[in-house]
């Protein structure tokens, strides 16, 4: 049991988990969950932990069918300016390997936003803290557990 769903079992969050097997050799584990689970990639969303200039880790969960946009991020946190955290940075602050990263059950709580889009789905989805491993929840329920914040922060692949 990841520190995700041991978050979510403590606080009696209804939840449901779905495995898929993880395939190594995968460019985008997002799209990959999606297309295993055959979800839309709407649903589907991914978490990013970008950097202020100042320092501060923040997270931001999007659509994995699009991208953050990290001006929107920057702005919905109040801050000048963001960049993608480095790897290391990411796994030592929240516990979690790259492709695994869950907003739920991080080492550290971190700032965290929401796209906005995440409203337009009763139930999204999310990664429970393993490659091959996601959690379907409500956008509010996850809003709640994490203090997360809605924000227009994604933009479309295109």
């Amino acid at each position: 049991m990841t520190p995700a769903v041991k978050t979510l079992t403590r606080h009696k969050v209804p939840f449901t988990l779905h495995e898929y097997q993880h395939d190594e050799s995968s460019a985008s584990y997002g799209l990959e969950a999606a297309q295993k689970l055959n979800v839309s990639a709407d649903k589907v969303f991914k978490t990013l932990v970008v950097q202020s200039l100042e320092g501060a880790l923040l997270v931001g969960l999007v659509p994995v069918s699009g991208n953050v946009n990290l001006k929107l991020l920057a702005r919905a946190a109040g801050v000048k300016k963001v960049s993608m955290a480095q790897p290391a940075d990411v796994q030592r602050s929240t516990g979690y390997v790259l492709g695994g990263v869950s907003p739920l059950g991080q080492k550290k709580r971190l700032p965290t936003y929401i796209d906005s889009s995440a409203h337009n789905h009763e139930c999204i989805l999310i990664s429970a803290g393993q490659r091959g491993l996601e959690i379907e929840l409500s956008p509010i329920d996850l809003s709640r557990l994490c203090g997360a914040t809605f924000a227009p922060i994604a933009q479309s692949k295109n």
